[in-house]
């Protein structure tokens, strides 16, 4: 069973990826720093908009700031992603068991019937 502080991280990070937005921006601050007023300028929403988006992928570990002078500088978090990818691996397996599991069903139901199993 995962503990419930591991269910609320989950929950955090598949929160803040599940905006287009908030993916958007993870892929500019992985690529490198960047102050939240340039992320501002590409939407087309409002500075603070653009804040609450911040908000949110800093709370989930995605992306951490820092300040320089009056800036806010937005930098994205190579480890919490690879949490994620790690959360979807385990997904990924427990989906491929079950795969191997119906296969090893089909597989016993499609071994050839011999004179004795006819008899029956």
């Amino acid at each position: 069973m995962v503990s419930t502080t591991a269910e609320d991280q989950a929950d955090a990070l598949f929160h803040a990826l599940a905006d287009r937005t908030r993916r958007d921006i993870m892929r500019r601050v992985l690529a490198q720093e960047q102050s939240v007023s340039t992320l501002a300028a590409d939407y087309d929403m409002s500075f603070a908009a653009v804040q609450k988006h911040v908000a949110v992928l800093e709370r989930s570990g995605l992306l951490t700031k820092r300040r320089r002078g009056r800036e806010q500088l937005a930098s994205g978090d190579v480890e919490a992603v690879r949490a994620v990818s790690d959360l979807l691996d385990e997904l990924e397996q427990v989906w491929r068991g079950r795969i191997d599991r119906i296969d090893a069903l089909l597989a016993v139901d499609d071994t050839p019937s011999t004179a004795a199993d006819k008899e029956e």
